[in-house]
């Protein structure tokens, strides 16, 4: 736990057992659906060597029902549930036009549309909003989306196996995939185009705000890679907190590498306030046990810093293995009451209400 005590050294402290719960990847298309993946195999493309490829797939509205179910069983010695904060990308490629483009333009269509043109997930906005209402599910803004678009244009130009996997409807061939890459397709953000990127986040922030009906003042860039020189920018787009890892990765200059910055929590000197994500549920990926979480917490609570715990949407889907969601929620469900039990004075938040 070595790791995990000096992870919490830094930054401010608090007195209370604040307990926030991030989780990426909401609106993201990745796996379309096994038909795809089983063929995406058989062209010898090695999707099972990623989790997200087997797992992680666009929330149905069952899903969403099912996750809220669990927040709302719990409880604190105050009577509240927990609350996740669930980061959006708000769009996702139209593959259709760009392929009538000849792969030379991108363009995108909204969550809603994605949404609603696939009848298990029609809902999914509605009860995304009703558990806002209700103060246990707060969605925030992840990005545009959730893919390097300059990037992905070019291999799909260039690569086989990503036009083999465009015409299945994916374009998630991370690094876990092909490691040799320079750079992941996914990590939207990993560009020295600041045009490029301050356009992805104002137009993405702004549909944001039509699509959910209120600003978001959170952000947690994909794959965690955003230059470090804008996020001055996103103070003036209205964000306030900075969700984030222990590193910001910052793409350099030089090649495609990137730059990796110690964040801390706390204010910096613009106002904007660093989250750092000290504890994992993470199953799916890295195969947590509740009990490793627990420990993680405790530490935070000891060292007095806010208990932020990382659980991608990969582990609450169910539309490529019911059973890999179902057993998840299961051990959400003992993670969370196990929280109340051990520190029944904890207090819930949203990312964005850390300010």
């Amino acid at each position: 736990m070595l790791a995990e005590f000096l992870l919490n050294l830094n930054g401010e402290r608090t007195r209370k057992k604040i307990l926030v719960i991030e989780s990426d990847d909401w609106g993201s298309i990745r796996m379309p659906n096994q038909t795809a993946y089983k063929s995406l195999l058989d062209l010898g493309i090695p999707v099972n060597h990623s989790a997200y490829c087997k797992f992680d797939t666009l929330e149905s509205n069952q899903d969403l029902a099912n996750l809220l179910e669990v927040l709302s069983k719990v409880k604190n010695a105050k009577g509240e549930s927990p609350k996740l904060t669930a980061n959006f990308v708000v769009s996702n490629p139209d593959f259709e036009k760009i392929k009538q483009e000849n792969f030379t333009t991108y363009f995108s269509e909204p969550i809603t549309k994605t949404f609603q043109s696939l009848t298990p997930s029609s809902k999914v906005i509605d009860i995304a909003l009703e558990g806002a209402d209700i103060g246990i599910f707060k969605p925030q803004f992840h990005g545009k989306e959730h893919v390097n678009v300059p990037f992905w244009l070019q291999l799909l130009t260039t690569n086989k196996d990503f036009k083999d996997a465009f015409d299945y409807g994916l374009w998630g061939l991370s690094k876990d995939i092909f490691p040799e890459m320079s750079k992941s397709v996914q990590a939207t953000y990993h560009s020295n185009d600041d045009v490029y990127v301050k356009n992805s986040i104002a137009t993405g922030l702004n549909l944001f705000e039509e699509i959910f009906g209120f600003r978001s003042r959170s952000f947690i860039p994909n794959n965690y890679i955003f230059p470090s020189h804008l996020v001055g920018f996103l103070s003036s787009q209205g964000i306030e907190v900075l969700q984030g890892m222990k590193y910001l990765l910052s793409p350099s200059t030089v090649n495609d590498s990137l730059v990796k910055f110690r964040r801390k929590f706390g204010r910096d000197s613009s106002g904007l306030t660093h989250l750092v994500r000290n504890c994992r549920f993470e199953p799916s990926e890295q195969g947590t046990k509740v009990d490793q979480t627990l420990k993680e917490i405790a530490m935070a609570f000891f060292l007095k810093k806010p208990a932020v715990i990382s659980s991608h949407r990969i582990n609450f889907v169910g539309g490529l293995s019911e059973k890999n969601r179902d057993e998840n929620l299961i051990e959400f469900q003992s993670l969370l009451q196990s929280v109340v039990q051990q520190w029944p004075d904890v207090e819930f938040l949203f990312s964005n209400e850390i300010t």
